[in-house]
């Protein structure tokens, strides 16, 4: 852990997606001391209704040439929970049209490049370069309180990573390739895969990771009742 510890305000500022990562390993005891911290995070009746693959190495690799091996450019095993609604209206089409079209500026590809554009996208099936890949599976059966308990264990998750000097990047993506996911790793008749996440050290030479994108203020998105 660093010496100087964060806040919780500070971990939340200062945690971003990490889109380049260095090739530094990560020890599986940290991965672990991450997990540790994580575990404490909320549930509604204590269910905890999260579990958790982590792979790295070979293990890593083996998963990614599952992405790498799909007939066609992407895959699209997500059509019953996509990742976003079809016809996002607004503000949420203009905030996600933004925070791509900054993504790729940073990169110096423009919108003509569609190869370059796909070429980056495709970079969440190799976790960005992570060593570190997190699966997040839950019981489909469990209700949306569940999902967003899950949510929660993967934000608690994400700040204790950057508390100890690591970076994360949340990948639903993975979800395009759920039932291929849901066969490698043998999940049960229920269980789904809803999200991926890259951890490691963040590569800090590299320019898509300044990106640090814009968030509403809070008179934006609360209404306040006060006597």
């Amino acid at each position: 852990m660093n010496s100087n510890t964060l806040s919780v305000t500070q971990a939340l500022k200062q945690r971003t997606s990490i889109r380049a990562y260095q090739s530094k390993p990560v020890p599986e005891a940290l991965v672990r001391e991450v997990l540790d911290a994580a575990r404490w995070s909320p549930s509604g009746g204590n269910l905890q209704p999260w579990k958790v693959i982590v792979v790295s190495g070979a293990a890593q690799q083996a998963v990614i040439s599952k992405a790498k091996n799909y007939p066609g450019m992407f895959p699209n095993e997500d059509a019953d929970k996509p990742v976003y609604p079809a016809n996002l209206w607004e503000p949420y089409r203009s905030r996600r049209f933004k925070v791509g079209e900054d993504m790729y500026e940073l990169l110096g590809v423009p919108r003509e490049n569609k190869v370059g554009r796909l070429t980056q996208l495709a970079r969440n099936f190799e976790f960005f370069g992570a060593p570190v890949g997190m699966f997040f599976v839950i019981d489909t059966r469990m209700g949306h309180g569940q999902w967003a308990h899950l949510g929660m264990f993967m934000q608690s998750l994400a700040l204790a990573a950057t508390e100890r000097g690591l970076s994360t990047c949340f990948q639903e993506f993975w979800g395009t390739l759920r039932t291929t996911l849901k066969t490698h790793f043998a999940l049960g008749e229920n269980e789904l895969i809803y999200s991926g996440m890259a951890l490691g050290y963040a590569d800090e030479s590299a320019k898509v990771n300044t990106l640090r994108t814009e968030r509403a203020s809070v008179d934006e998105f609360t209404t306040f009742h006060f006597d």
